[in-house]
């Protein structure tokens, strides 16, 4: 029977899956703990986003597969490494659509509403100065959405149709047909985008290409009142620019949800400033979500091991030149 390492645990329907199919060790967050079974031999790694799974890493693993992410981002991945080393990555980018896209909205309701500043003054002074938080409707409002995958287009239909906001749209693969059916605008310049929004949220993959893409040109651009939404990864925004705006108040405000660092370290200057809300990398971490991560990442990695093609295979390369196939 072939051995599954765990690094990250996984939804209890998952782990179900894997019941009877493979060894499961795990979880082990302990990175220097996991480093050491890899050595030691294992068929299959799934890993979260913490740990830096690199081409050095793999090449230790004498009995590596298929290493599984469960979730849209395999940033943490040296796929160029993976395909070198005839590993297999698997990852499961439908299952966290629904979770995070309702998280960028919820972030977006958060900001618009004042609920942030409006909890906090009602626990220290009830009622009495709640006329100094005047929120927004988003109805009518300009929605600029950075990146139109799986996530970002989930997000427009939401605001979209949802919420009736005009949405405005950047990504260099979307095609004239795909905005008119998902009924957005789209525009060929970021910049364009980013003068417009009086919400701008990402929703790009964290690539070379697009690391700081929104930088302090592109949030000096922004409007005064406009708030800047980030569920995607931290690094696509510069972390150190939008601190600077925020501080000067030269944007409304912004909602993260993800980090340059992660876990955040205390103290952080983020964690000191008001017109922010901030959460730990959960966007997708609903029951369902969850679910759909775990039992994705666990059917991905089962079909890996068993020498079949995965349905989500990240390295598609590794596949025709051939993979490290080992006696169970």
């Amino acid at each position: 029977m072939k051995k599954l390492l765990l690094e990250t645990g996984i939804h209890r329907d998952g782990l179900s899956l894997l019941a009877g199919q493979v060894e499961v060790i795990g979880p082990i967050p302990d990175h220097a703990k996991v480093r050491e079974i890899l050595r030691g031999g294992v068929h299959g790694l799934i890993t979260s986003s913490a740990l830096p799974v690199t081409e050095e890493l793999m090449a230790s693993a004498p009995l590596l597969e298929a290493v599984g992410r469960p979730g849209v981002g395999v940033d943490n991945v040296d796929l160029a490494g993976a395909t070198n080393q005839g590993v297999l990555v698997v990852y499961t980018p439908d299952a966290p659509t629904e979770s995070t896209a309702e998280h960028a909205v919820a972030l977006m309701l958060a900001l618009a509403k004042q609920v942030r500043p409006g909890d906090i003054t009602i626990r220290a002074a009830g009622f009495k100065h709640r006329r100094e938080y005047v929120g927004v409707e988003l109805l009518g409002k300009t929605l600029g959405v950075v990146g139109l995958g799986r996530i970002g287009r989930r997000v427009a239909e939401i605001c979209g149709k949802g919420l009736g906001m005009r949405v405005l749209a950047f990504d260099p693969y979307l095609t004239a047909a795909q905005a008119q059916a998902l009924g957005v605008e789209p525009r060929a310049e970021l910049e364009s985008v980013v003068r417009e929004a009086d919400f701008l949220t990402v929703h790009t993959p964290l690539t070379e290409g697009t690391r700081g893409l929104i930088g302090a040109r592109e949030l000096a651009l922004m409007k005064p009142t406009a708030y800047l939404i980030n569920v995607a990864r931290g690094p696509i925004v510069d972390e150190g620019a939008l601190l600077e705006t925020l501080r000067a108040r030269r944007i409304a405000g912004a909602g993260l949800d993800v980090f340059d660092v992660e876990p955040i370290p205390f103290p952080h200057p983020l964690l000191e400033l008001d017109n922010v809300v901030l959460t730990p990398h959960l966007a997708s971490f609903t029951e369902d979500g969850n679910r759909k991560m775990g039992v994705g990442v666990a059917e991905q990695m089962l079909k890996a091991l068993a020498g079949e093609r995965p349905d989500f295979l990240a390295n598609p390369p590794v596949w025709a030149r051939g993979t490290r196939v080992k006696a169970p």
